[in-house]
Formats: C-alpha cells, structure tokens, sequence
C-alpha cells in the first residue's frame, strides 16, 4: 500500500515496535530449517529439483504461534519463515555437488568428505550469500519496488497477512504433511506395495513405462503447474520412446562405449544408464548456459544496480530501514573467504579462494536480482555452478592442479557458489516479504544468518545419511543434478566422457531452444527416468483441472488454488521427513518389509486414493455451490 505521497507504506509502520527478534521466533526457525533443509534434500536428490520452503514455513508458524501459543505477531511469523527458508536454500545448494564426493570415495577414489569439511563449506557458502545480498538490498528491494515483483516473497506476505485476518491454512500443510508421511511409510518402510511400478514393451524394444506413485511429485507437478510438468515430460518421452528403441532398431548386436553389452540385450535401465543420462547431461548442461546467455542484459544491469546499492549506509534512525552495515558486510565476506582457505581439512587454496570470492559476488549479484524477475524456483543455479566448474576445472588443470584432489577443489569451489547463490536468492525474497509487512532488515539478515549455520551444522549428517541408507547414483538416490556436475568435472580434468552423446544433448537442446521450448524443464526431463516425470505431470494436470473449473466467485477459485499449494508443500515436507527417518532405520539395520505383495496395480491404486485425498483437501474449506 502507498501513502498519500505515493510513497510504498508498510502493514505494521516504522514507527511501531512489535515482538519481532524472539527466543522463540528463533527457536520455531531453527527447527524448521533443519527440517525442511533435510526434506529438500532429500527431493532433491531423487527429482533434481526443490520446492521453497518459505510459505509452508510461515503456515506452520502461524499455526504454532496464533494457534498453540496464543500470540498474534506478524513480525514473529515472518522471522520463523525466514530463519526457516535458509534450509531449504542451503540444502538446494550442497546436494548440487556435494555428493560427487562420495560417489568417488564409493569408486575408490579419494575419500569420503568429513562432517568438519561438509559443515565448513555450507556455512561459509551461506553466510557469504547473506553477506553479499546486503549490499543490494536497498537497489533491489526498496528502489526498484514495484518493478521487480519477487513473487515468492510476495506470495508469502499474502500467506502473513491472511493469517491476521485468520484462516485455517497451517491445518491444510499439516494435513497433506501426515497423510504423506503415512503414505510413504506404508509404501517405502512396509513396503506393502512398490514406490516404483514399472514395465517394459516387448512388442516395441527399448522402450519401457512406469512412474514412482510418491506424494513428493505429485506435489511438486502441482507447484510446478501443468505446463512446466508438460516440459518434463515430453523430455521423458523423447527418451524413453524415441531415442532408446531407435539405439535397439539401430545398433542391434552391436557393442558401444560406455556400455559392454549389446544394444539388443540391454534393459531399459541399461539403455537409460549407458546412454540417456550422457545426451541428457548434455542437453542440461546446454540449457544451464544458454539461460545464463540470455540473462546477460540482466546480470550487467544487476551489476549496476549492485554497484550504487555499494552507496547506501546500513544504519538509520527509522526501524524499517536499519540493516548490517555495508563494511560489516565487506569485510565479513573477506573474512569468510580467507577462513576457507586457511582452516585445516578443506580442500581451498589460495587460487580457489579467490574465484569464490570474485564468481560469489557476481553470482549472488545475479541470482538476487533473477529472483526477483522469474522467483527461486526458476533461477537458474545449476547453470551457475556448470559455468563455475567449467573456469574453475579449466584453470586449475593449467596450473597443475589434477587428479582427484584437483577435482575434489573444483567440486567445492562449486559447492560454495552454489550455496552463496541459493542463499542470496532466498535472502532477497525474504527481505521483500519483510519490507511489505514492515520487518527490521537487520533483524531478518540475523535470522538468514542463524538459519544458515543452523542447516550448516545438520546437513553434513543428511548427506551421510541418505548416502548410507541408498548411495548417491544408484536408482533409490540419482541425485541427479550431482551426476551432472560429477560429469562436467570428470569430462573436463580426465577427458573420459563419451563427448558423441554429450554433443547430441547439447544439439537437442539447442533445437529445442530454436523452436521456442524452455530448454531446462525439457532437458532435465530428458535426463532424469519417465518414471518420475509422469507422477510430477499428474500432479500438473490436477493444477490445470482446478484452475480450469468454473467457480462461484474469483475469491473461491483464489482460495482453492492456494489450498493446492499448501497441501503439496505439505506432502513434499512430509514424504521428505519420513524419508529420513527409513534411511535412518536402513542404516540401522530396522526391516519391516512386506516385499510389495501388492504389485503394482496395488500401487496404482493407492496412488488413485492419494490423489483422492488430495482433491479432498483442495476442495475442502468453506462451504460452496459449485
């Protein structure tokens, strides 16, 4: 809302003080970022893509804090959701790289990395995200309000000021959140029926269909929408009924690198492994810079604006406007940098600290400012880290640096980048939904930091975790994004990657790119199974079937999208924890499988009931009369 000069005017004004920085806003934050930190984990590396925590995060504290507690401040909840959403960005940023360490140490290369060595990276990664994001708050958010719409900083400040008004929204979270939770007990800890069903085509070779009957998709193709899904899926297409019978028509008894069989006696899993996942990691890594190619207007413009933010003081008299100073931030930043190089256990020279310090200002430049274009869920982090690892491989293969401690530096020098750009991204949506509510930004920027040391601290033991219970690669955990980036690493120091699929990957996409499709959303479904793609795009149509409804009012049709969004935020949470508890049990020894005695038609009918639920709740609410 604007003042009568026109000037923007927060909900709670500058000069009312309201609880705000409280032991148990930080408490409640630190809780949900270790959650949702081990929860987008845990999507991310089955899928290759994370969802914002930052909604579910205010949802949840307003059920905890108006509910439970019985207070009433909007400040309070914006500050969980805040310290909340770190985890998720830190989360999103260490499963892009960080498990091709363990993937080698599993080749017997090199070691496994230590929980010190994980801990260090991630929170130096995320404070140097906040750090550098303060500088540009004041350009990107305050002066360039109404311009740059941040959306989901915006949506979540709607989620914020409809809890004032009141509402039942914390209660949809929480029920997609349980019936998830059980859902996939019963399927992947029973195991009564199999998560994955799966057959093949005999009457036509290579091909092969099926999908993993897992909330966690289905959620994520309601979020996503039907045509983002619709991407995906026509990428899953190509591959599983295009390409791979064409490589059976084609090579028939044949033998071709990097398979050592023929083409005929492969299995569909045989033919995804061998040769999808190259033209794939191609057309990705394609799609990567190719988006960073045309955000180059932006990224100089961002540069621009990053460089009068530099004029701006953080402290003032006025509430709204006191934030981290800008030579506190400066010089944190260096300090940060050279801890990475000097702390004992971590593979960072003095080379690598330097391109961390120069690409994490320029990256965390230009994820602040895409963010606050096309949101988180669409800043394009992986092409950021494969350009990271393109300059950093490059580099240090010419200045003697090779082997696999020259690839474990590369990989981390990718892994902070990845972070500070996750992080500063999250960082700037968070400072817009404070600057509409009326937040302290120092405030906020103390939360970021807290949040960030606090999923720090757990990740390391997720990543153990999950690598532990299923191993990073494998068909239970693709970790799909670490594959790439594990192939970028490996092409580049070693030149043993079949270059042929690549270059077909990189071609596809930019024949994909020509005729105007999203190349990303296209070529991740090209490289990730069908099986996943099919679940994300039931989910989309959902979406769509909703949306194109007929309803009483445009208030109702509002409130049944949004209880979608909520409710699959809710079953991504509630999968994603439940997840981490199995692999705990894996790890641990605990069996309590049924074997699927099911089969898959069981699992196709517990999917049906699912999604049954799932209209159930989205539907659900007030009263209509449609």
């Amino acid at each position: 809302m604007n003042d009568q000069n026109g000037k923007f005017k927060p909900y709670i004004p500058a000069d009312k003080v309201m609880p705000e920085f409280t032991p148990m806003s930080v408490i409640l934050g630190v809780i949900l970022a270790v959650v949702f930190g081990a929860a987008n984990a845990y999507l991310g590396l089955r899928v290759g893509m994370t969802v914002s925590a930052s909604i579910p995060a205010a949802v949840i504290s307003m059920g905890v804090v108006r509910v439970i507690m019985r207070k009433k401040s909007i400040l309070e909840n914006n500050m969980v959701q805040t310290i909340g959403s770190a985890g998720e960005s830190l989360a999103a940023g260490a499963i892009f790289t960080l498990p091709v360490l363990f993937m080698w140490a599993a080749q017997g290369e090199g070691e496994a990395p230590s929980f010190f060595m994980i801990t260090v990276i991630a929170i130096c990664g995320g404070v140097l995200g906040v750090l550098f994001m303060i500088p540009l708050r004041t350009a990107l958010i305050v002066e360039e309000h109404g311009v740059l719409p941040f959306p989901e900083g915006q949506a979540c400040s709607e989620v914020l000021l409809a809890g004032e008004e009141g509402g039942d929204k914390s209660k949809i979270v929480f029920s997609g959140l349980g019936i998830s939770a059980v859902y996939k007990f019963i399927a992947d800890g029973l195991r009564l029926f199999p998560s994955e069903i799966d057959w093949s085509i005999k009457a036509y070779p290579g091909s092969g269909i099926g999908m993993d009957v897992l909330p966690s998709l289905v959620g994520v193709g309601y979020i996503c929408g039907a045509k983002v899904s619709s991407y995906l899926l026509s990428g899953a297409v190509l591959g599983w009924f295009v390409i791979m019978p064409l490589l059976v028509l084609i090579g028939g008894d044949a033998v071709m690198y990097p398979a050592t069989q023929a083409f005929n006696t492969l299995s569909t899993w045989d033919l995804w492994g061998n040769f999808i996942r190259y033209i794939g990691a191609g057309a990705v890594a394609a799609g990567g810079i190719l988006s960073l190619i045309k955000s180059l207007p932006l990224i100089t413009k961002a540069f621009s604006k990053a460089m009068k933010g530099f004029g701006h003081k953080g402290e003032t008299a006025v509430r709204t406007e006191r934030s981290i100073s800008l030579p506190v931030s400066l010089i944190g930043a260096v300090i940060v940098t050279i801890l990475l190089w000097l702390i004992p256990g971590v593979p960072i020279g003095l080379l690598a600290a330097l391109i961390i310090l120069v690409f994490g200002f320029f990256f965390a430049t230009v994820s602040a400012r895409m963010v606050g274009l096309v949101g988180s869920s669409n800043s394009p982090v992986s092409g950021m880290a494969i350009a990271t690892l393109l300059v950093a491989a490059i580099i240090l293969k010419a200045t003697g640096n090779t082997g696999i401690a020259g690839m474990t530096t590369v990989i981390c020098i990718g892994t902070v980048i990845c972070i500070v750009a996750a992080m500063a991204g999250d960082t700037s949506q968070d400072l817009k939904t404070g600057y509409i509510v009326g937040a302290t930004p120092i405030y906020q920027q103390y939360g970021e930091l807290i949040g960030t040391v606090a999923s720090g601290l757990a990740i390391a033991g997720v990543l153990a975790l999950l690598n532990a219970a299923w191993s990073y690669g494998s068909q239970g955990l693709p970790a799909p994004q670490a594959m790439l980036m594990k192939m970028v690493v490996e092409g580049v120091m070693g030149g043993n990657l079949p270059w042929g699929l690549v270059f077909t990957g990189i071609f596809l996409a930019i024949a994909v790119e020509i005729v105007g499709v999203p190349v990303l959303p296209f070529a991740l479904g090209l490289y990730l199974p069908i099986h996943l793609s099919i679940p994300i795009m039931a989910g989309g149509l959902i979406r769509l079937w909703v949306e194109k409804r007929k309803f009483p009012s445009e208030t109702r049709r509002k409130e049944v999208i949004d209880n979608g969004v909520l409710y699959s935020s809710g079953m991504i949470a509630g999968e994603g924890i439940v997840g981490i508890i199995l692999a705990v049990c894996t790890v641990f020894g605990v069996e309590m499988s049924l074997g699927g005695i099911l089969g898959n038609w069981g699992g196709l009918a517990f999917f049906a009931g699912l999604i049954a639920a799932m209209l159930a709740f989205i539907f659900g609410g007030k009263k209509n009369k449609e």
